[in-house]
């Protein structure tokens, strides 16, 4: 006599992103398999699972639901319990449900090879449809209005699905199967092609051909992206992208390029196979990549640097764009200056009408603004720049719950914004520099939006010690009962910890251009013994004063003013720096400085590397932050050198780097001919020396074996792997940013950990 299974019944709750990154239809597909019967639907940011069968089945199927869930998704964890069996049959996708849970909602999605085979497939129904889809990639955070995720709470909800893809939407063997952004030329949203004044209309296939034709021309295109619009140009014409420098003001700052295929991308650059993974990621990033002596590519892209952003198409549209030009396509936010990205219709036609010549648009709204990510390969380490579309909304995880929700609102520049539930802290995508009335509104939006979406309702405020950054106003005006202050290098140390969950004492060299010190002066290269309590500042590098404040990030002349003022008037090392600046503007400067008028004292690392820049005769005006530092790094590349003098000495009970000896080396070098990429080679080498050696010091003293690395001069990839590994090689452990990234973006979230951290303990 056959045995018959025993038959149990479990339900599971499956948190993490699960929504939105074809969950459900995998589940479905998964039971059908092992005979289950029940069902799964989406519960606001979870999913729920009902099962019915035989305890093996029930068992191998909790085994596969994590072995084989979609590659999008991300599994936290997975509740079961036992429940009554209903002696139901077959399996259901159920209604969705709302609850007060957790939200994860998931990141965008690249069109996958699937649909970009069927893109340009002529026996398909979707032949160049600019919107095909399916479950396993799509747009997803910039369409949801609300979850739990459906049609019905996305701006697809403007378009009813035609019979034949409703009945793809039913059919449980279908790769359409519930996804719910799918459409097709019959009633999906809809492309077309205007003058920068709204005349001309052409729509479709014909649309795309027009804007390809414009571009072949040398016009510049405002493209309705994804979470944004950018604006486009031939890449490899230089008049044409000279043009668009021209018109959105941005001298300098490199541009970022976009191609078809990772092929195309071979040929403009050389690709690695860690690279070539980055590239051909689901989030499609801009990757910094070395270009080609040979690169079809117009030198005005990223002048004075080795490196060039290149990202790989994401979206249908791009595809069929791209592949209709056929060359590179500049692809720069549709903004002009540190305005947010456009994203309506209404909005770019009167923001960007003097910026571009034509509009290639559609039809389908942009709920929330993204732009795109950027990342750097330094060694072993992916080096996020911006995080943004691809990465973002996706929650990491604090090391503690808070006991409060509360918002961090970040710093004044390269700001994201977090919002803090239990142990989740969601932190929004790049919004940018908090200067003018228009980022304020960005980030209002912004936070409104994420408030909405993941219902947080923030009962507690974090900021800045900073009292004039506009992010300090803006806590100040949310009205929340409390406000929490953490400083900005603690929170740059806090946030590398807390992504990898430590939250002991650790050595943190904090390096960046500025940040407000507990003493007033602006700190920027800082050696902290910290965890997420509290920290006290170990090392420091040596003051010097700032002349003109603010404005010395942009004339670097004047840093090396400052200086020189250490090293003793009239140091002939310091000439070069000066070559060009009216002798009565250096003599004024040199008085505020002997005066200590407007000249605020730094011990910033930033203005360290523009004071090499300038005394190198690199450059002594900077036209966006950090492109001093980027072109020394270029010129050192990966060249052999030897450190020059950079001393450390005790005073006042911490020990100060002392960077005269170095840049008078430096001034004293270019004098007697050295070669320059040498001379910022011997630079690089000097301040990796220097740090290793204060790290080792200040580890020794107080005991501790792990040390943290964090602050925008750790994008510098020489630094960053250099200095690892020399640390490494003295035994010590080392953290370094990885799910957010070193710069000011990761602020919030270090402000966030920090709170956390002390409203658990009652502070």
């Amino acid at each position: 006599m056959a045995v018959v299974p025993s038959r149990e019944a479990r339900r599971l709750t499956v948190t993490g992103v699960v929504q939105g990154v074809g969950f459900r239809p995998f589940v479905h597909r998964l039971a059908g398999r092992f005979g289950l019967a029940g069902w799964v639907r989406n519960v606001a940011g979870t999913v729920e699972i009902r099962l019915e069968g035989a305890t093996a089945s029930l068992d191998r199927f909790e085994q596969l639901l994590r072995d084989e869930a979609p590659p999008v998704a991300r599994i936290d964890e997975v509740q079961s319990v036992a429940v009554d069996a209903a002696g139901v049959d077959g399996f259901d996708i159920a209604e969705s449900e709302d609850a007060d849970t957790l939200r994860p909602v998931p990141p965008d999605v690249a069109t996958c090879e699937q649909c970009e085979r069927e893109l340009l497939d002529r026996e398909n129904r979707r032949y160049r449809h600019p919107f095909i889809t399916c479950t396993d990639c799509g747009p997803r955070y910039t369409i949801i209005d609300d979850l739990p995720y459906d049609r019905a709470r996305t701006s697809m909800k403007a378009f009813a699905p035609c019979a034949r893809c409703a009945a793809e939407y039913a059919a449980s063997g279908d790769r359409r199967f519930h996804a719910e952004t799918l459409a097709c030329p019959d009633c999906g949203p809809r492309v077309w092609f205007e003058g920068a004044a709204g005349e001309g209309r052409a729509n479709g296939e014909q649309a795309i051909l027009l804007a390809a034709t414009a571009l072949h021309m040398g016009a510049v295109v405002g493209v309705r992206g994804l979470g944004g619009f950018h604006l486009a140009v031939d890449a490899t014409n230089d008049a044409a992208v000279r043009r668009l420098r021209s018109r959105k003001h941005r001298d300098a700052k490199p541009f970022a390029v976009m191609v078809r295929t990772l092929d195309e991308a071979r040929a403009l650059a050389r690709v690695s196979d860690r690279e070539a993974a980055v590239l051909t990621s689901r989030a499609r990033p801009i990757l910094l990549l070395r270009p080609r002596a040979d690169a079809p590519l117009a030198s005005a892209l990223a002048p004075g640097l080795d490196r060039v952003g290149v990202m790989l198409a994401y979206t249908p549209l791009h595809h069929l764009l791209l592949k209709s030009a056929d060359r590179s396509l500049v692809m720069t936010s549709g903004n002009l200056g540190d305005e947010p990205i456009a994203i309506g219709l209404d909005e770019a036609r009167t923001r960007l009408r003097s910026l571009v010549d034509a509009f290639l648009l559609h039809d389908r709204d942009i709920v929330s603004r993204c732009d795109d990510s950027v990342v750097r390969i330094a060694g072993a380490h992916d080096i996020l720049l911006r995080r943004a579309r691809g990465y973002a909304p996706v929650p990491v995880a604090l090391p503690v719950r808070s006991p409060h929700p509360l918002i961090a609102v970040g710093p004044h520049l390269k700001n994201t914004f977090t919002l803090v539930r239990d142990g989740q802290a969601f932190v929004s995508p790049h919004i940018g520099d908090l200067d003018g009335l228009e980022a304020m509104e960005h980030w209002r939006q912004s936070y409104d939006r994420y408030r909405a979406l993941f219902r947080v309702e923030p009962a507690v405020a974090v900021r800045d010690l900073h009292p004039g950054y506009l992010s300090t106003r803006i806590a100040d005006e949310l009205g929340l009962a409390r406000i929490m202050t953490v400083q900005h290098h603690h929170a740059h140390i806090a946030a590398v910890a807390a992504e990898h969950g430590v939250t002991t004492p650790v050595v943190g060299l904090a390096f960046d251009g500025t940040g407000y010190g507990d003493d007033g002066n602006v700190w920027g290269a800082e050696v902290l013994v910290c965890d997420l309590s509290g920290y006290r500042r170990a090392a420091q590098l040596r003051y010097v004063a700032l002349p003109g404040g603010d404005l010395a990030a942009r004339e670097l002349w004047r840093v090396a003013v400052g200086y020189e003022a250490l090293a003793g008037w009239q140091s002939p090392a310091f000439a070069l720096a000066y070559y060009g600046v009216p002798l009565s503007l250096r003599t004024g400067v040199q008085l505020q400085v002997t005066q200590g008028v407007n000249a605020p004292r730094a011990s910033s690392m930033g203005r360290l590397f523009d004071a090499a820049a300038a005394v190198l005769g690199v450059r002594r005006h900077a036209s966006f932050e950090g492109q001093a530092a980027m072109e020394l790094e270029a010129l050192a590349g990966d060249m052999h050198a030897a450190p020059l003098p950079f001393p450390i000495y005790e005073e006042a009970g911490r020990l100060q780097l002392d960077p005269v000896p170095l840049l008078t080396a430096l001034g004293e070098g270019r004098r007697h001919g050295v070669d320059v990429g040498l001379l910022a080679a011997r630079f690089h080498e000097s301040v990796v020396e220097t740090s290793v050696d204060v790290a080792r010091l200040v580890a020794a003293s107080v005991g501790l074996d792990t040390v943290v690395l964090a602050g925008g001069s750790f994008q510098n990839a020489r630094l960053l792997t250099r200095i690892t590994r020399r640390l490494e090689e003295s035994h010590l452990h080392v953290l370094t940013a990885e799910q957010l990234g070193p710069n000011d973006g990761a602020i919030s979230y270090g402000q966030a950990a920090v709170a956390a951290w002390k409203l658990s303990r009652g502070d």
